[in-house]
């Protein structure tokens, strides 16, 4: 199973760093480091697990609905009901005084545990987490090269799903049915309509399409706890020239990125490609944190994980990496653009996994 591989995977880099244990926290947004060893997708509440070196693992939950759902859905794991998670973390720490106790993701951990560091041994092992968390195995590329197949699927949905007069969310809701009904775990997708005014993409609003609005939107569906993210544009109606002017620029910067993406090449370097493509056309003004936010990121058990791609981002990009390349940003005379395909990394380059074509849809007006 998958989860018992990345159980077996965690459990010899512990021993490979002298570590007894690894404290693990999570909560509904961000889960990635709890799901790696217990492979439970908290839905609410804090969750907290202490993973051993010999395989054994234990989730603690402060919901009791929680607690009575991983009981269900990790069976591997030993689910503990915690209403007083510190308390009774702490306490199951004490007992571990002796060991070498590593943390991930340290910086979310609870200062009432932190502030005892010293006298428990626990050391920010987040690196070694992320390290894991980045390079994937086999067994979880399958995972999300059938993530990345429902992530085209779902954006034909979405194609067909965006008429005049429509609103919004009502897309979202044809995306949301499409994938639950394909055994999505989950979907993480923002959206944008309209012209220049639009400088980014946001939940839905209730803003309906009409003639000559760009569409934008990323799709993250879930399969088996991996994300895979798709981003396309749509104009309703015929694009213009600039539009198409504007889209031809997106997909030189994109393209740019995906041949820069490799074993050894730092996330930087992929940056600096799709960068360089907006720079050559007058646009370097829109790469910089006043329009956009990363070039790309990787992807995994989270919808937007490390390595960030960003010129200012040195971690090193290896093999069975999960990324996606996109250069979304504002542009000034049509507004927001979205472009982006996933890869997996390989040694002499990547595979793209995303099949649907680069180009800026339309759609009847």
């Amino acid at each position: 199973m998958l989860s018992d591989d990345r159980k077996r995977r965690l459990a010899e880099s512990m021993r490979e760093a002298g570590l007894d244990a690894v404290l693990l926290y999570g909560n509904a947004w961000q889960n990635d480091y709890l799901r790696y060893a217990t492979d439970f997708g908290i839905l609410e509440g804090q969750a907290l697990a202490i993973a051993r070196a010999d395989g054994e693992v234990t989730l603690y939950l402060d919901s009791p609905l929680e607690a009575d759902r991983a009981v269900v859905d990790s069976p591997g794991v030993q689910v503990t009901y915690a209403p007083d998670l510190l308390g009774t973390v702490d306490a199951a720490l004490d007992r571990m005084r002796n060991q070498r106790i590593g943390g991930a993701p340290y910086r979310l951990l609870p200062r009432r545990i932190t502030a005892r560091a010293k006298n428990l041994k626990l050391d920010d092992e987040t690196a070694l987490l992320d390290r894991l968390l980045m390079g994937k195995l086999d067994s979880e590329v399958v995972a999300i090269r059938s993530a990345a197949h429902l992530a085209d699927e779902g954006y034909a949905v979405f194609r067909q799903a965006a008429r005049p007069g429509r609103a919004d969310y009502e897309l979202v809701a044809e995306i949301e049915a499409f994938f639950r009904a394909n055994g999505v775990d989950d979907n993480f997708q923002i959206i944008g309509v309209g012209g220049p005014e639009v400088r980014g993409m946001a939940p839905p609003a209730g803003k309906r399409l009409k003639r000559g609005d760009l569409v934008t939107t990323e799709l993250t569906p879930c399969v088996d706890g991996y994300y895979v993210q798709i981003c396309r544009t749509l104009v309703v109606g015929e694009p213009s020239t600039n539009q198409l002017a504007a889209h031809a620029v997106y997909r030189e910067a994109m393209e740019a990125g995906i041949a820069a993406v490799r074993d050894g090449v730092a996330a930087a370097d992929i940056a600096r490609a799709e960068n360089d493509v907006f720079r050559r056309h007058g646009l370097g003004d829109y790469v910089t944190s006043e329009y956009t936010r990363v070039r790309g990121h990787g992807m995994g058990l989270f919808a937007d994980t490390k390595p960030h791609i960003l010129e200012d981002v040195t971690t090193r990009i290896d093999a069975n990496m999960a990324l996606i390349v996109h250069p979304n940003t504002y542009h000034p005379v049509v507004g927001y653009l979205v472009l982006g395909d996933a890869v997996i990394v390989t040694k002499t380059g990547c595979d793209v996994l995303t099949t649907t074509p680069r180009e800026l849809f339309s759609v009847p007006a």
